[in-house]
């Protein structure tokens, strides 16, 4: 493995301390004003700010270092304690003989997660390896990609769950020229509604209650690279509107600050929402809606793509089998049929988590049968009868389907005693997609 690479801007005329043999390779700017445009090129494992003698506006410029930075650590050799302690940023003593354990101290506590890393190493045609299968849907999938991925369009990712919405993001990413710079992921439904806006812009020391340092947010780490906005449909409508003004101007404000700061991010957003269905009924702004959309990409359910469904059993296996460090097991014929057969409502995601659960309760066994796959059964009576007749005269589409929607949340919500997360898990959904279902059909029926 290389070893960590650290940029070191000379702020001050005292030499750069030389680094213990291959701990660090050190990345040295003797002027500071280069090294903003050197950290939007180039990604770093840390960055230290040797002195603030030389620069003109210190705090200012730590801020701006912190931001491009992203998710590094920075650290500040001077002999002001309290400063680095107020910005937020690490403290190395200047009279230290051995500032490089400062360093390698940092570089063990904030390594940056995987979503924002890319290997050295990856080459642009290595995103085609992430989609698996050969059917025509799929290569439809991978000919947008191979169109779309080097240029700046933002994408709209549709499809149902489990489809591989994110598998399709990474691939964009790595089929565009910003494959070595961050790829931020982001669950709008994972995100408390309180915390979202700090979350996506960062917040300043202060801001809030909690607040006690300077944090960059999601827009700032991904800066250069791509942010992957995942479930959109569940963004509320106020961060929507600053969303909007963020995607227009590329520049945003951090929350307690007055500061714009300028990012170059692509934005690619996710979601399993008939988003056309919430622009009628007011839950999402059109403009940012057409923003979005500027190239469609249609995830295919699995259901649709039978062809696939033995490469990826083949694939999940060697997958999970590597990642338990065990020996590649094998599917049998039979196996294969059965999987062949099941439609597979859950998708892909639903089909690598058969895989895992056969692989392990397997044990030693290198054969994977047909009986490690204990599939619900299917048959035509689940489709037999529609369970609204349509009249002569019509309906009121929306008002019929709220009032399924409410039937079945009232039902599952009985059967669980009131207990949300008991009562998603029994309708596959996640506790927040139900909770919002239950505030908007009592929106609605309030307003009726």
């Amino acid at each position: 493995m290389s070893p960590p690479k650290v940029l070191w801007i000379c702020g001050s005329p005292r030499p750069v301390p030389t680094p213990p043999e291959s701990s660090q390779c050190i990345v040295e700017i003797q002027s500071p004003t280069n090294a903003p445009s050197r950290l939007c090129r180039i990604p770093y494992h840390a960055v230290v700010i040797d002195g603030l003698s030389a620069i003109l506006h210190p705090e200012s410029f730590v801020q701006e270092i912190q931001s491009l930075a992203r998710t590094c650590p920075v650290l500040i050799r001077d002999a002001r304690v309290s400063f680095a302690a107020r910005l937020g940023a690490l403290h190395i003593p200047p009279e230290d003989t051995d500032p490089y354990r400062h360093v390698r101290a940092a570089l063990e506590v904030c390594t940056p997660p995987a979503s924002a890393c890319q290997p050295e190493n990856l080459e642009p045609n290595d995103w085609e390896g992430l989609l698996v299968g050969k059917s025509a849907a799929l290569c439809h999938v991978r000919q947008v990609i191979r169109l779309v991925g080097a240029r700046r369009a933002n994408v709209l990712i549709t499809g149902e769950t489990g489809t591989g919405k994110e598998i399709a993001a990474k691939a964009l990413h790595q089929a565009s020229p910003r494959l070595r710079m961050p790829f931020v992921s982001v669950n709008c439904t994972a995100l408390p509604e309180n915390l979202m806006e700090a979350e996506l812009f960062g917040h300043v020391r202060g801001a809030f209650t909690g607040a006690i340092q300077n944090r960059v947010g999601r827009f700032g780490q991904a800066d250069g690279g791509t942010l992957f906005l995942d479930e959109i449909g569940e963004l509320p409508l106020e961060l929507q509107a600053k969303l909007l003004r963020v995607l227009q101007e590329r520049e945003f404000q951090r929350l307690g600050s007055s500061e714009t700061i300028r990012v170059d991010v692509r934005i690619i957003a996710a979601t399993n929402r008939d988003l056309r269905a919430q622009l009628d009924n007011g839950r999402f702004r059109e403009d940012l809606y057409y923003r979005l959309n500027v190239v469609p990409l249609e995830m295919p359910p699995l259901r649709h793509r039978p062809e696939d469904i033995p490469l990826l059993a083949q694939h999940f296996v060697e997958k999970i089998c590597s990642l338990e460090e065990l020996t590649t097991k094998r599917l049998s014929g039979d196996a294969l049929d059965r999987l062949c057969r099941f439609s597979w409502p859950g998708n892909v995601r639903q089909l690598e988590n058969a895989i895992e659960m056969a692989v392990a309760l397997s044990g030693s066994r290198m054969l994977l049968t047909a009986g490690d796959f204990p599939l619900p059964a299917e048959g035509p009576s689940a489709v037999a009868t529609p369970l609204i007749s349509v009249p002569d005269q019509g309906l009121d589409f929306e008002q019929t389907v709220a009032f399924i929607e409410r039937s079945i949340l009232e039902q599952a919500l009985r059967k669980t005693g009131g207990n949300k997360k008991a009562a998603a898990e029994m309708l596959r959904l996640k506790r927040t997609t139900l909770s919002a279902k239950v505030r908007s059909l009592e929106t609605d029926a309030a307003c009726s």
